[in-house]
């Protein structure tokens, strides 16, 4: 099935707009009927959270925003999914275009201002596939015109409390204006507490994760620690999109407004990550996304220090294929070490990326 896919469908998909190609995809997965995969190698395994991935590649939030098709995802291969960003209420984001694919660079502009169609409308069909299996989080954000936008990730919180097998505190998106502001020490303690608050009067105690961006500096990065250190979060997703651009970008359309994805953003990301493994000193793991595109990419990135991983935009340019890939790259690497799960090479190199800084 997933063979399929990537010979005959994908190159139709790329031959469309990128944003209707999006959409063909989550309509194709939530209706293609898609069976499961087999069982995952055990040294996959990661614990992490409270939880138990089968194995440690998810689906970035971002793809499926409206919570369509995570069984699907799961269905092909994924150890977890992640479904939003969602805001309470329903709004269009940015006016297309706002996708953008970069072929030569291998990335991706996107621009979308947290599209979505509200907590409602999310909820209804995460409840619907309640009882199903997989990990699915629920990534949480704010509506752009809210006037207390802390109110809106406490909200989000326990609006999606009996469905979300972990949450994520979007806080790092760069395409809200203003949402970046909430890093800042006292706003996130602020946010972070009511989100514990909230997420601690539900029906049962999930995971909370926050998601930041690449682009901080490292002070902010010791303030954003301390501060989750002292709220003791359960985790912390690095990285989101980059407002900057490399100077190694070819294509025209790296120069539109957004957040850069794809491989161009690896190196920023993984340095970032390997920068938050050495301040968070074991306290709660870490999830490592950004240019995730190879099983290599994705061995790199865990020796960094993360104990999952998470990717998006290498799907578009290297198939649906990718994740079994990945994890056969991994497994390998892990065998002709010896090891007998990942945890033993988590963050074995991460000093090695603070020296390449």
């Amino acid at each position: 099935m997933i063979g399929v896919f990537d010979n005959l469908a994908r190159p139709l998909l790329l031959a469309l707009d990128a944003e209707a190609a999006h959409r063909a995809t989550i309509l194709g997965l939530k209706y293609a009927p898609i069976p499961p995969c087999g069982a995952d190698d055990p040294r996959l395994k990661v614990e992490a959270f409270g939880l138990l991935f089968p194995n440690p590649v998810g689906m970035a939030a971002g793809f499926d925003k409206g919570g369509e098709a995570p069984d699907a995802l799961i269905g092909l291969g994924f150890g977890f999914a992640e479904v939003g960003t969602i805001t309470p209420l329903p709004q269009p984001g940015n006016p297309k275009p706002r996708l953008f694919r970069l072929p030569a660079d291998k990335g991706v502009v996107n621009r979308f201002g947290f599209n979505s169609e509200g907590h409602d409308v999310v909820h209804r069909r995460l409840l619907a596939r309640n009882a199903r299996r997989g990990i699915v989080g629920v990534n949480v954000g704010a509506n752009k015109d809210a006037k207390d936008r802390i109110a809106d990730y406490v909200a989000g919180v326990k609006k999606f409390a009996d469905v979300a097998s972990y949450f994520t505190i979007n806080i790092s998106s760069p395409n809200t204006p203003g949402l970046r502001d909430l890093q800042q020490a006292a706003q996130l303690d602020e946010l972070l507490a009511r989100a514990i608050d909230a997420r601690d009067a539900g029906p049962a105690r999930k995971p909370l994760l926050l998601k930041i961006a690449p682009d901080l500096a490292l002070e902010d990065l010791d303030d954003i620690v301390r501060v989750a250190r002292a709220r003791k979060i359960d985790g912390m997703i690095v990285s989101n999109t980059t407002i900057s651009r490399p100077t190694s970008l070819r294509e025209a359309s790296a120069k539109e407004s957004g957040g850069l994805s794809g491989r161009p953003l690896f190196d920023l990301s993984t340095r970032m990550l390997a920068e938050t493994f050495l301040r968070v000193e074991g306290q709660f793991p870490l999830v490592g996304a950004g240019g995730l595109d190879s099983p290599e990419s994705a061995f790199a990135k865990i020796e960094a220090g993360a104990s999952l991983l998470q990717l998006y935009s290498a799907l578009v340019f290297e198939g649906v294929g990718l994740v079994a890939r990945m994890k056969r790259g991994i497994v390998g690497r892990l065998a002709q070490e010896g090891h007998s799960s990942l945890a033993s090479v988590v963050g074995r190199k991460a000093m090695d990326w603070r020296v390449a800084t």
